[in-house]
């Protein structure tokens, strides 16, 4: 059985999905953009939209009384590879020790023109 989960401490959905699923143990978060969840509105640059990306997945992750330590896999997607490094300092920052499995991949557009999108999956 699933499970929709939705908290106010990060953005809305800007369309048809859940800001998450539970199913069981697991938590499949959809992709966080490094939107401010009170404006609605992408912060500035790739590391602080990388930051604010990963607040809201650790936000989502928290109305589950989950943490980040619980993420098993992440995806990146990056607009342009070239913010890969910025990206991945911020990033390492919010996984200091023992990070979860990821993939990175370049795309050729995000929503809202955002420069960074970030979705994981969890498990208690």
């Amino acid at each position: 059985m699933k499970e929709i989960i939705s908290t106010t401490n990060a953005p809305s959905a800007v369309g048809p999905y859940s800001q998450a699923v539970r199913v069981g143990d697991w938590v499949f978060t959809s992709g966080q953009l490094g939107l401010d969840p009170q404006t609605m509105q992408l912060v500035e640059g790739v590391q602080a939209q990388t930051r604010q990306a990963l607040t809201n997945l650790k936000a989502i992750l928290e109305s589950q009384g989950l943490t980040l330590d619980h993420v098993v896999k992440t995806t990146v997607f990056l607009q342009h590879m070239g913010d890969f490094a910025a990206m991945n300092e911020v990033y390492a920052t919010f996984f200091p020790s023992h990070p979860p499995a990821r993939s990175t991949v370049e795309v050729a557009k995000l929503p809202l023109g955002g420069l960074v999108e970030v979705e994981a999956i969890a498990h208690e």
